[in-house]
């Protein structure tokens, strides 16, 4: 029963630093970038996202990162008017041995996934609202002449590359959103 006791005490105090840490954050000006509006209605990232759609990219890769961009950008309540178009101009991912043995094999490669990418408003003008670059670097081994594992790897790692793209371009966009909302 001690046991008990002691972990609802843990929960409450755990509890407590989490309201604390939240209300001190919020004193200095931070707030969440998905914060929900009154109501509970969608925020200005979460309703401006909702209303983005993501032109087509070429190539594997960029069909990887359109769809987590598309992932992060439906917000799930059905379909709405799309207001604005995110066109990824450019996404590659390059290369480079970085692990080189004696006999000039590879055993680490970095992969550098870099892409540029506008915002831009689905109006009669088209015109750009907001513009940004994202860059993302992972890597892989190639292990004992295990070639065929190491594409495999690199297929997994263009996907985390992609992931992660994704993400900072979501967050770019959102930003946006919330400065624009609040008239900045």
């Amino acid at each position: 029963m001690r046991r008990q006791v002691s972990r609802s005490r843990r929960s409450v105090l755990l509890g407590l630093f989490a309201l604390s840490g939240t209300a001190l954050l919020a004193g200095c000006g931070w707030r969440p970038v998905y914060r929900g509006g009154a109501g509970g209605l969608a925020g200005p990232a979460e309703a401006g996202l909702a209303e983005t759609s993501v032109a087509l990219i070429p190539e594997r890769t960029g069909q990887l990162l359109r769809q987590a961009l598309q992932a992060r950008f439906d917000s799930g309540s059905g379909s709405t008017g799309q207001r604005y178009m995110l066109a990824v101009s450019s996404f590659s991912i390059a290369g480079e041995a970085i692990g080189i043995q004696r006999d000039n094999s590879i055993s680490r490669v970095r992969l550098v996934g870099t892409a540029s990418w506008v915002l831009s408003a689905q109006d009669a003008q088209r015109r750009t609202l907001t513009s940004g670059t994202a860059r993302q670097m992972d890597g892989y081994n190639i292990v004992g002449q295990q070639y065929f594992a190491a594409d495999l790897e690199s297929e997994a790692v263009q996907r985390r590359i992609a992931e992660a793209v994704a993400d900072q371009i979501t967050l770019q966009v959102a930003a946006f959103f919330n400065r624009h909302a609040a008239g900045g």
